[in-house]
């Protein structure tokens, strides 16, 4: 099967300066390998329209996928469809329906629709909707990025209203081998391992618990034989240098 690829465009000054704690990547990491997407970048940018063009331009031609979070709000800093419409050279104004959407929203909720709610109708032209059973205000896919809020529980519901319109590719496959000892033990003969094993990623991660170093190997690809054999290499190095 193809490789099918992704990246996210995290954007919010509150990210960069610390005030709200990013987690809209993880959850979008854990999805993404589940279906066999591989998420291979993730930015971050504050609310500004050049850093927001000049983001989404150069991963939109290099991933399959591209995934926004926040700044489509209804505050004065969130200029997040503006900016992407831009990005696409598209006009951009209040799309119909989701001024429609959102009129009757908040009619129902007895809430006034103000100038600033419809704020979150605004879309590129030719956009199509993403929907948020939230808070009702829509995201949107142009080309193949897709808006989302930055709100992590409608971020969430977003995306599982756009998984089932996704490509999806070859789902890796992960095995977790336990090291007793460090790195530094046994990084040179796992380097040796990855030049064997050149289809299969092996990724190592230094632990630490008790006063004692320790690491933990996993071992991921598609190929369920070549991942049988590093794995049997690897606990095979790892017996003989920490035994």
């Amino acid at each position: 099967m193809p490789i099918v690829t992704a990246a996210m465009l995290v954007i919010g000054d509150e990210i960069l300066s610390g005030r709200i704690r990013e987690k809209n990547a993880g959850h979008l990491a854990a999805v993404m390998t589940a279906i066999g997407i591989d998420l291979k970048e993730v930015r971050i940018v504050g609310d500004d329209e050049n850093a927001i063009i000049e983001a989404v331009n150069a991963l939109r031609v290099r991933y399959t996928y591209v995934f926004t979070s926040g700044g489509i709000g209804p505050t004065h800093d969130d200029i997040t469809a503006p900016s992407i419409a831009r990005a696409f050279g598209l006009p951009w104004d209040y799309d119909a329906r989701a001024m429609e959407i959102l009129g009757s929203h908040y009619k129902q909720r007895g809430i006034e629709f103000t100038e600033a709610r419809k704020r979150m109708a605004r879309m590129p032209e030719g956009a199509f909707h993403i929907d948020n059973p939230i808070s009702r205000a829509p995201g949107f896919l142009i080309g193949n990025v897709h808006v989302m809020a930055g709100v992590p529980a409608i971020f969430q519901a977003m995306l599982d209203n756009v998984v089932p319109t996704l490509r999806t590719g070859r789902t890796l496959l992960s095995r977790t081998v336990h090291c007793p000892v460090g790195e530094g033990t046994i990084g040179e003969a796992l380097s040796g391992i990855q030049d064997d094993y050149a289809d299969v990623a092996i990724g190592s991660y230094p632990k630490y618990d008790a006063g004692k170093f320790w690491t933990e190997i996993v071992l991921r690809s598609s190929d369920e034989s070549r991942l049988d054999a590093a794995e049997e290499t690897v606990r095979a190095m790892v017996n003989e240098l920490a035994g």
